[in-house]
């Protein structure tokens, strides 16, 4: 007699249990994603909403002004998220490798007051950072100048050759402790055992760290770099919150998010643009989607190195 396969029951408690997430993000992702991506098609014409196509493309990088301004808002992007894979999280993998050692003391203390930037809101950090750098009314001047360092400081929020850093650096020290949770989260789920070993065979300290913890948490290092790279190319908030809409001076701080705000809503004598707003929108959206899939296509093709 033949054996009848035995097919697992369809588990339709599941269903339940997703489709309050499935609802909610759908609604409130997927379909102004793709109301997005089909208004940046059109364009308003005698007051009406008229199908140009690829229009307000060829307009975004063909026209000489709106080229400019995309151009210098991809690239302040890209500086952005440079300052934060080479400062954040690099601090942040310091920080829990030096969290998950056994003789510091008081870790929960360390951990606590380092992760608290992370909560605060964006308005909060912009205005206080603003205060503090202020050199009119600002603590920094005072600071360094009782440490006889008040010759190094200089208005960075005012000088363009020095903006956009400044806010990157207020950025990492709010969402360093992202990273750091992350890292040591991964580093606490490594057996003992492994360790253990290692520590047999005289690995310990630095050399332990290197040789076998690094590489074991290399997955949440990639995690944490797709995270950085996504959060940073829609940046807003904190631009916004510190230099305004006009992301001065002179533009030097000004993001994709930030042009792509004035554009959609307007700003003080210009008049929005939902359509070509909707066009810088979706260009983010493809630009954040081709870096993500490269990342992914990078790391299946690493995988597919180790099979047999």
């Amino acid at each position: 007699m033949e054996e009848k396969s035995h097919k697992p029951p369809f588990r339709s408690h599941i269903l339940v249990f997703l489709a309050p997430a499935f609802l909610i993000y759908t609604s409130f992702m997927v379909i102004p994603l793709f109301g997005t991506l089909q208004m940046s098609l059109y364009s308003q014409i005698d007051g009406v909403q008229k199908f140009v196509g690829l229009a307000n493309f060829a307009t975004l990088f063909g026209d000489e002004r709106w080229a400019q301004s995309f151009w210098n808002a991809l690239v302040n992007n890209t500086w952005f998220f440079v300052i934060h894979m080479l400062v954040q999280n690099p601090i942040g993998i310091l920080l829990a490798a030096l969290l998950s050692s056994n003789k510091l003391r008081m870790r929960a203390f360390y951990r606590t007051s380092i992760f608290i930037p992370t909560i605060l809101s964006f308005v909060i950090v912009g205005f206080a950072w603003k205060l503090i750098l202020s050199p009119l009314w600002g603590v920094a001047p005072s600071m360094l100048d009782a440490i006889g360092l008040k010759s190094l400081f200089a208005p960075w929020l005012g000088k363009e050759e020095y903006a956009l850093t400044t806010l990157a650096l207020i950025s990492v020290w709010q969402f360093v402790g992202i990273p750091m949770m992350l890292i040591y989260a991964a580093m606490l789920s490594i057996p003992d055992e492994v360790l253990e070993a290692a520590e047999c065979d005289g690995l310990s300290g630095n050399a332990q760290f290197w040789k076998i913890k690094l590489p074991l948490i290399l997955p949440s290092i990639g995690i944490i770099s797709i995270l950085t790279f996504v959060g940073n190319f829609n940046a807003f908030d904190l631009i916004y919150s510190a230099q305004g809409a006009l992301a001065g001076p002179n533009y030097s701080t000004d993001v994709l998010g930030t042009f792509m705000f004035r554009t959609f809503f307007g700003f003080q004598l210009q008049l929005g643009d939902p359509n070509m707003g909707s066009a810088i929108a979706s260009a983010m959206f493809f630009i954040i989607l081709c870096g993500v899939s490269i990342y992914l296509f990078g790391i299946q093709t690493r995988l597919r190195r180790y099979q047999f």
